[in-house]
């Protein structure tokens, strides 16, 4: 699965990668974070990974900011521990926006990307390579949490927005744990507030569509977990899960991404696509009403669409624990 870019906020999203659990993942977000788009992607077998890729690079632009800040608070965690890690893991890491960036955070490691989607790995060695860095960026395709033992142990392993992609989460947790070499951090993106993009009232159509479009998520959240391989319904207190499998929970923390209106083209690109997956994938579970609204808000010669409005914005939060083994 790769880090759930959903796109949106707390499954969101994740800088957004692709794949470790046999379905894919990362770059979406909304109201568990699942997100905009890639979250349902994983309903679909005919995936364009391609296609895929490009929206979760999209995304890691727009919500770079709030990837600098988790980084940055571990590397000040290490570097107080005095720990200097020689093995980092992202753990289903899509096309490998994040592994580069770890890479890059900490010169003396290597850094795995490991993914179940080649493709998205194949765009995570072009990457690596195009940055200098694929002497240290390996890719190694295996399921999660499975695909992690042949490895070695791990000074870092990243997990964003992938373990809920993961049937039995604390089990999985628990073998991700067995991973760390002594002194070594889980960092664990889950939780936070879904991503918004308009005005509640954005002036025709009901107010509070973002609400609904939410609504909709959230019921494919819930029966995308029930469905999962080995599903456990769990109370999802995260610190506690990390204790239980064996690691001290150190601290939470919720890094914003805040880009105002009126969007800059990154984020207005990212706004656009992220609505025209929105129409694509839950229109059908919407009223006409708001069909209708998602339509103009979608059409490029409407004067108030998502094309061209000047009210629209990224803001959200991503949730994030530490945990030391």
């Amino acid at each position: 699965m790769a880090h759930d870019g959903h796109g949106n906020g707390t499954h969101d999203g994740h800088e957004g990668h692709g794949h470790g659990s046999g379905h894919g993942s990362h770059g979406h977000g909304n109201s568990h974070g699942h997100g905009n788009s890639h979250a349902h992607a994983h309903a679909s077998k005919d995936l364009d990974w391609g296609a895929m890729a490009e929206y979760l690079e999209q995304r890691a632009t727009v919500f770079a900011p709030q990837y600098t800040g988790i980084i940055a608070d571990l590397k000040a965690d290490l570097r107080d521990r005095g720990h200097t890690p020689a093995r980092i893991i992202d753990a289903g890491a899509g096309p490998g926006i994040l592994t580069c960036r770890l890479a890059e955070a900490f010169p003396e490691a290597e850094a795995y990307a490991v993914d179940a989607a080649r493709p998205l790995l194949e765009r995570a060695q072009e990457r690596a390579k195009s940055k200098g860095l694929d002497g240290r960026v390996r890719t190694h395709e295996a399921e999660l949490p499975e695909g992690l033992d042949g490895i070695g142990p791990a000074d870092v392993i990243w997990l964003g927005q992938s373990l809920h992609h993961m049937g039995d989460q604390q089990a999985a947790l628990t073998r991700l744990a067995d991973a760390l070499a002594p002194g070594g951090v889980l960092v664990l993106l889950e939780g936070g507030l879904s991503t918004r993009f308009l005005p509640r009232d954005f002036g025709f159509g009901r107010p509070g569509l973002e609400n609904r479009i939410e609504a909709v998520r959230d019921n494919w959240f819930n029966e995308m977990r029930e469905s999962l391989d080995g599903a456990k319904r769990e109370t999802e207190h995260w610190p506690a899960m990390l204790a239980a499998a064996g690691l001290r929970p150190a601290a939470t923390r919720s890094y914003l991404v805040d880009r105002p209106a009126p969007p800059a083209p990154e984020a207005r690109a990212h706004i656009l696509d992220t609505f025209t997956r929105s129409r694509e994938m839950m229109g059908e579970h919407l009223d006409a009403e708001d069909r209708a609204a998602l339509d103009r808000l979608l059409d490029p010669a409407d004067e108030l669409s998502l094309h061209r409005r000047d009210d629209v914005f990224v803001l959200g939060a991503q949730t994030v624990h530490f945990a030391v083994k």
